[in-house]
Protein backbone atom coordinates (compact mmCIF):
# COMPACT_ATOMS: atom_id res chain seq x y z
CA UNK A 1 0.00 0.00 0.00
CA UNK A 2 1.73 3.85 -1.39
CA UNK A 3 1.39 6.14 2.09
CA UNK A 4 2.64 9.99 1.32
CA UNK A 5 4.19 11.45 4.26
CA UNK A 6 3.03 15.32 3.92
CA UNK A 7 6.45 17.48 4.37
CA UNK A 8 5.53 20.74 5.43
CA UNK A 9 8.81 21.53 7.60
CA UNK A 10 7.97 19.76 10.87
CA UNK A 11 7.83 16.04 12.71
CA UNK A 12 10.41 13.92 12.90
CA UNK A 13 9.98 12.32 9.10
CA UNK A 14 12.43 9.72 9.48
CA UNK A 15 11.39 7.94 12.34
CA UNK A 16 7.22 8.11 10.94
CA UNK A 17 8.97 6.71 7.77
CA UNK A 18 10.34 3.74 9.52
CA UNK A 19 7.46 2.80 11.29
CA UNK A 20 5.02 2.76 8.48
CA UNK A 21 7.61 1.00 6.66
CA UNK A 22 7.84 -1.73 9.16
CA UNK A 23 4.16 -1.45 9.18
CA UNK A 24 4.14 -2.67 5.58
CA UNK A 25 3.35 0.57 3.60
CA UNK A 26 5.35 1.69 0.50
CA UNK A 27 6.00 5.42 1.99
CA UNK A 28 6.92 8.61 -0.09
CA UNK A 29 7.44 11.54 1.72
CA UNK A 30 6.48 15.10 -0.52
CA UNK A 31 6.08 18.67 -0.29
CA UNK A 32 4.44 18.57 -3.55
CA UNK A 33 0.70 19.21 -3.97
CA UNK A 34 0.01 18.07 -7.28
CA UNK A 35 1.31 14.76 -5.89
CA UNK A 36 -0.32 14.77 -2.49
CA UNK A 37 -3.68 15.16 -4.51
CA UNK A 38 -2.67 11.90 -6.35
CA UNK A 39 -1.95 9.78 -2.85
CA UNK A 40 -4.06 7.26 -2.38
CA UNK A 41 -2.72 7.54 1.75
CA UNK A 42 -1.94 10.44 3.43
CA UNK A 43 -0.06 11.04 6.62
CA UNK A 44 -0.03 14.63 8.56
CA UNK A 45 2.71 15.02 11.19
CA UNK A 46 3.13 17.77 13.64
CA UNK A 47 4.68 18.92 16.31
CA UNK A 48 5.32 22.29 17.73
CA UNK A 49 2.81 25.04 17.67
CA UNK A 50 -0.71 24.81 16.59
CA UNK A 51 -0.87 28.34 14.92
CA UNK A 52 2.97 27.56 13.29
CA UNK A 53 1.70 23.76 11.88
CA UNK A 54 -1.52 25.90 10.31
CA UNK A 55 0.87 28.67 8.92
CA UNK A 56 3.69 26.18 7.33
CA UNK A 57 0.67 23.26 5.78
CA UNK A 58 -1.56 26.12 4.61
CA UNK A 59 -0.18 25.50 0.85
CA UNK A 60 -1.78 21.60 1.77
CA UNK A 61 -5.48 22.28 3.01
CA UNK A 62 -7.20 22.66 -0.22
CA UNK A 63 -5.93 19.38 -0.93
CA UNK A 64 -6.30 17.72 1.95
CA UNK A 65 -9.89 18.84 2.13
CA UNK A 66 -10.36 17.62 -1.14
CA UNK A 67 -8.57 14.15 -0.56
CA UNK A 68 -10.74 13.96 2.87
CA UNK A 69 -13.80 13.11 0.68
CA UNK A 70 -12.13 9.57 -0.29
CA UNK A 71 -9.05 9.26 0.47
CA UNK A 72 -7.43 7.55 4.35
CA UNK A 73 -6.22 10.34 6.35
CA UNK A 74 -3.98 9.88 9.56
CA UNK A 75 -2.83 13.19 11.60
CA UNK A 76 -0.24 12.57 14.74
CA UNK A 77 0.15 14.78 17.14
CA UNK A 78 -0.45 18.56 16.27
CA UNK A 79 -0.88 17.07 12.66
CA UNK A 80 -4.64 15.21 14.24
CA UNK A 81 -4.98 18.99 15.97
CA UNK A 82 -4.79 20.60 12.54
CA UNK A 83 -7.82 17.88 11.23
CA UNK A 84 -9.92 19.64 13.86
CA UNK A 85 -12.44 22.58 13.56
CA UNK A 86 -10.25 24.70 15.59
CA UNK A 87 -7.94 25.15 18.50
CA UNK A 88 -7.70 27.82 21.42
CA UNK A 89 -3.34 27.43 21.33
CA UNK A 90 -2.02 30.99 20.06
CA UNK A 91 -5.14 32.58 20.00
CA UNK A 92 -6.39 35.98 21.96
CA UNK A 93 -8.30 35.14 24.94
CA UNK A 94 -11.87 33.96 23.68
CA UNK A 95 -10.80 33.07 20.55
CA UNK A 96 -9.63 30.44 18.59
CA UNK A 97 -7.21 29.56 15.63
CA UNK A 98 -9.41 28.01 12.49
CA UNK A 99 -7.98 23.95 11.50
CA UNK A 100 -9.19 21.82 8.88
CA UNK A 101 -12.62 21.32 9.98
CA UNK A 102 -12.25 18.02 9.13
CA UNK A 103 -12.96 16.55 12.67
CA UNK A 104 -15.71 18.28 14.62
CA UNK A 105 -14.10 19.22 17.46
CA UNK A 106 -11.87 22.01 19.44
CA UNK A 107 -8.37 21.69 20.55
CA UNK A 108 -7.98 23.62 24.09
CA UNK A 109 -4.62 23.42 26.72
CA UNK A 110 -4.53 20.63 29.10
CA UNK A 111 -5.68 21.54 32.54
CA UNK A 112 -2.78 21.92 34.63
CA UNK A 113 -3.96 22.27 38.53
CA UNK A 114 -3.44 19.03 39.00
CA UNK A 115 -1.17 17.89 36.60
CA UNK A 116 2.73 18.93 34.57
CA UNK A 117 1.97 20.39 31.33
CA UNK A 118 3.25 19.41 28.85
CA UNK A 119 1.86 16.06 29.01
CA UNK A 120 4.98 13.71 27.95
CA UNK A 121 5.85 10.14 28.32
CA UNK A 122 4.01 7.07 28.57
CA UNK A 123 0.08 6.64 29.13
CA UNK A 124 -2.55 4.07 28.59
CA UNK A 125 -5.59 4.27 26.04
CA UNK A 126 -9.61 3.23 26.86
CA UNK A 127 -11.37 2.39 23.37
CA UNK A 128 -14.22 4.01 23.43
CA UNK A 129 -15.98 2.90 20.03
CA UNK A 130 -15.29 0.66 17.60
CA UNK A 131 -12.99 1.69 14.42
CA UNK A 132 -10.26 0.38 12.17
CA UNK A 133 -7.73 2.16 13.32
CA UNK A 134 -7.73 0.32 16.45
CA UNK A 135 -8.68 -3.23 15.69
CA UNK A 136 -7.28 -6.28 17.65
CA UNK A 137 -6.53 -3.00 20.65
CA UNK A 138 -8.41 -4.11 23.36
CA UNK A 139 -7.90 -1.33 26.67
CA UNK A 140 -4.73 -2.31 27.83
CA UNK A 141 -3.85 -4.98 24.82
CA UNK A 142 -1.34 -5.65 22.79
CA UNK A 143 0.36 -6.31 25.84
CA UNK A 144 3.54 -4.05 26.03
CA UNK A 145 6.18 -3.91 28.90
CA UNK A 146 6.61 -0.55 30.45
CA UNK A 147 9.80 -0.73 33.35
CA UNK A 148 7.27 -3.02 35.69
CA UNK A 149 4.08 -2.44 34.22
CA UNK A 150 2.72 -5.16 31.79
CA UNK A 151 -0.32 -2.53 30.53
CA UNK A 152 -0.41 -1.38 27.33
CA UNK A 153 0.85 2.39 27.10
CA UNK A 154 1.75 4.97 23.93
CA UNK A 155 3.77 8.09 23.83
CA UNK A 156 2.39 11.55 24.55
CA UNK A 157 4.15 14.75 24.13
CA UNK A 158 1.49 17.63 24.11
CA UNK A 159 0.30 20.41 25.65
CA UNK A 160 -3.45 20.55 23.99
CA UNK A 161 -6.15 18.40 23.55
CA UNK A 162 -9.55 17.48 22.38
CA UNK A 163 -12.20 16.37 24.90
CA UNK A 164 -13.97 13.26 24.10
CA UNK A 165 -17.26 13.35 21.91
CA UNK A 166 -18.90 11.66 19.44
CA UNK A 167 -15.35 11.79 17.32
CA UNK A 168 -13.32 9.96 20.46
CA UNK A 169 -12.00 6.97 18.57
CA UNK A 170 -10.11 6.07 22.16
CA UNK A 171 -9.50 7.75 24.93
CA UNK A 172 -6.51 9.26 27.69
CA UNK A 173 -6.57 10.51 30.97
CA UNK A 174 -4.71 13.27 32.07
CA UNK A 175 -6.14 15.80 34.15
CA UNK A 176 -9.08 15.10 32.47
CA UNK A 177 -10.65 12.90 29.24
CA UNK A 178 -9.23 13.47 26.04
CA UNK A 179 -8.88 12.16 22.71
CA UNK A 180 -6.31 9.89 21.80
CA UNK A 181 -7.32 8.69 18.69
CA UNK A 182 -10.33 10.43 17.10
CA UNK A 183 -11.89 9.79 13.24
CA UNK A 184 -14.83 12.03 11.35
CA UNK A 185 -18.28 10.24 11.11
CA UNK A 186 -16.75 8.63 7.73
CA UNK A 187 -14.32 7.28 9.08
CA UNK A 188 -11.56 7.83 6.42
CA UNK A 189 -10.42 11.07 8.11
CA UNK A 190 -8.54 9.83 11.75
CA UNK A 191 -5.49 10.82 13.90
CA UNK A 192 -3.62 9.71 16.98
CA UNK A 193 -2.59 12.43 19.88
CA UNK A 194 0.57 10.05 20.75
CA UNK A 195 3.16 9.13 18.75
CA UNK A 196 2.35 5.52 17.50
CA UNK A 197 6.02 5.50 15.52
CA UNK A 198 7.52 6.47 19.13
CA UNK A 199 4.75 3.84 20.89
CA UNK A 200 6.66 0.32 20.75
CA UNK A 201 4.79 -2.95 19.74
CA UNK A 202 1.02 -1.07 20.34
CA UNK A 203 1.97 1.64 17.94
CA UNK A 204 3.04 -0.73 15.55
CA UNK A 205 -0.26 -2.05 15.10
CA UNK A 206 -2.39 1.26 15.05
CA UNK A 207 0.39 1.54 11.76
CA UNK A 208 -0.51 -1.46 10.30
CA UNK A 209 -4.05 -0.96 11.11
CA UNK A 210 -4.19 2.26 9.28
CA UNK A 211 -2.10 0.69 6.06
CA UNK A 212 -5.18 -1.64 6.21
CA UNK A 213 -7.54 0.41 6.36
CA UNK A 214 -6.19 2.04 3.17
CA UNK A 215 -6.05 -1.33 1.23
CA UNK A 216 -9.41 -1.88 2.69
CA UNK A 217 -10.71 1.14 1.38
CA UNK A 218 -8.86 1.10 -1.92
CA UNK A 219 -10.36 -2.57 -3.07
CA UNK A 220 -13.25 -2.18 -2.33
CA UNK A 221 -14.05 1.22 -4.28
Amino acid sequence: MNVTIIDYGVGNLRSLRRGLERAGGTVAVSDDPAEIADATALVLPGVGAFEECVRNSKPFHDVLVESAADTPILGICVGLQLLFTESTEGAPDGETIDGLDLIPGRVERLPHDDVKVPHMGWNQLAIERDHPIVAGVDSGGPKVQRADDDEAYVYFVHSYGSAIDSHTVASCEYGFEFAAIAANEAGNVMGTQFHPEKSGPLGLRILENFVAYAETHHSGR
